[in-house]
């Protein structure tokens, strides 16, 4: 992933040196267990195994090397055997290649995971914090982007809240069910080990064994991490399209933070731009499409070939990449954001009341009106506020005044408008819903 969308935790999880450190650690734990493989007696002694941990490498001499061997990590292993000495000989014994490199990378997605998870629970507080903050916020609800009836600003926030959660719980099980290393030999089949000799190694780095690796480790453990990360990545674009609509100027309901000496547009200096939503936005696409990547991964050849190499080697540490930056991103426009209240509660007239309409209907028919004849009244008058400009409230109170058909007259009669045209009755119930953010934080 290119610098710009990269925060520096996990650009040092992903670096040439952080990979083949990692394969280091796994060949040193597999010579530490080389003992209980071969039995009392043999495998490296003590001198060998400090010789072995103290050997080094650098990325260029496996650079170097490999340009020799056309072979990452047979190079890697014929550096780091030569700086150990005679006790290289140890140094991947009984090992094939895919032992060390899916176990390591599984100690990289591992760590990677540490980090996302912190972002996750992070962006969920946030979201919690201002759900709260705005419980009594008046502000219109949408449907199909045309105003529906009041809501709280709190309520919409908490939505955003619960999917916060359900996304750090998805990606908390979806990086667990990646923790998982083999160290099975070729095919899989421990030829020149044993499962005893897997379960130490890897309980040595902290990680589940696969049952039947063959070989490689079965990549839907990863194509399930990629979708999880690209339906996280969905739900911060859910939010970010969200604050894009409001931040419309017809509407200036929330606006991202706009900081000191910043630009809005090269050309008309006026311009305040919802930029790091548009960001998430696109940068979410870029996860969706990593995932079905992923997807085609997973149809390898008989016990191995190599075709979900060269994919992962991009696609794993730029969805982890981006999904903590866009993480991040989020944080900061949710804590950042500026919320109009005033605007909010302006918007809401902006049909003159006709957003009132189902509960003027739900009284009608509560005062004895058929509900088909009160539908058709409300939907007219409702239509003829929002045309004309005339008030909703006002137009009801003409036609009762008008005494137009004894049915009506009577039903429009019995309102109490003042009750009807309370926009308290629409969050009436705020708390209690905003309440339930307790079970989440």
């Amino acid at each position: 992933m290119i610098a710009r969308y990269t925060r520096p935790q996990l650009r040092a999880n992903w670096t040439d040196q952080a990979r083949m450190e990692a394969w280091r650690t796994v060949e040193v734990a597999a010579c530490e267990e080389l003992r209980s493989l071969l039995g009392e007696g043999q495998g490296p002694g003590e001198d060998e195994l400090e010789a072995i941990r103290s050997a080094t490498f650098t990325v260029a001499e496996v650079q170097e090397r490999e340009r020799l061997t056309d072979h990452d990590l047979a190079a890697f292993v014929d550096v780091l055997s030569a700086s150990a000495g005679p006790a290289g000989r140890w140094i991947h014994y009984g090992l094939t290649s895919s032992d060390v490199l899916d176990t390591a990378l599984a100690l990289q997605l591992k760590a990677a995971g540490q980090v996302i998870l912190q972002g996750a629970s992070a962006l969920k507080q946030a979201l919690v914090e201002r759900a709260r903050e705005h419980a009594a916020t008046l502000c219109v609800g949408r449907t199909h982007g045309v105003h529906a009836e009041p809501t709280s600003f709190g309520i919409k926030l908490a939505g955003f809240a619960f999917e916060a959660h359900r996304n750090e719980q998805r990606l908390k099980r979806a990086f667990e069910q990646v923790a998982v290393g083999a160290i099975s030999g070729a095919v899989g089949t421990y030829s020149a080990t044993s499962p005893e000799f897997e379960r130490r190694v890897l309980a040595r780095l902290s990680l589940a064994a696969e049952p039947v690796s063959t070989q490689v480790l079965p990549r839907d453990r990863h194509a399930q991490l990629l979708g999880v990360i690209a339906l996280a990545g969905t739900g911060l674009e859910r939010l970010a399209t969200e604050i894009r609509h409001l931040q419309r100027t017809e509407v200036l309901e929330v606006t991202e933070p706009f900081r000191a000496g910043q630009k809005g547009s090269s050309a008309m200096p006026h311009k305040r731009n919802p930029i790091k939503s548009e960001q998430i936005s696109g940068l979410a696409r870029v996860l969706r499409g990593n995932a079905q990547a992923a997807l085609e991964d997973v149809p390898l050849w008989h016990e191995r070939d190599i075709s979900h190499s060269s994919v992962e080697r991009v696609i794993l540490p730029d969805s982890t990449i981006l999904i903590d930056y866009l993480q991040h991103a989020a944080l900061s426009l949710v804590q950042g954001m500026k919320v109009d209240v005033a605007r909010m509660r302006a918007n809401l007239e902006l049909t003159h009341g006709a957003l009132f309409s189902q509960r003027v209907l739900l009284a009608l028919v509560q005062a004895g009106m058929g509900r088909d004849e009160a539908y058709r009244l409300v939907q007219e008058l409702a239509q003829q506020a929002w045309d004309s400009g005339v008030p909703f409230r006002s137009l009801l109170q003409q036609r009762s005044d008008q005494g137009e058909g004894p049915a009506a007259a009577g039903a429009l009669g019995k309102l109490d408008l003042d009750a009807v045209f309370d926009c308290a009755h629409y969050i009436r119930w705020a708390d209690e819903i905003i309440a339930r953010l307790d079970q989440i934080c």
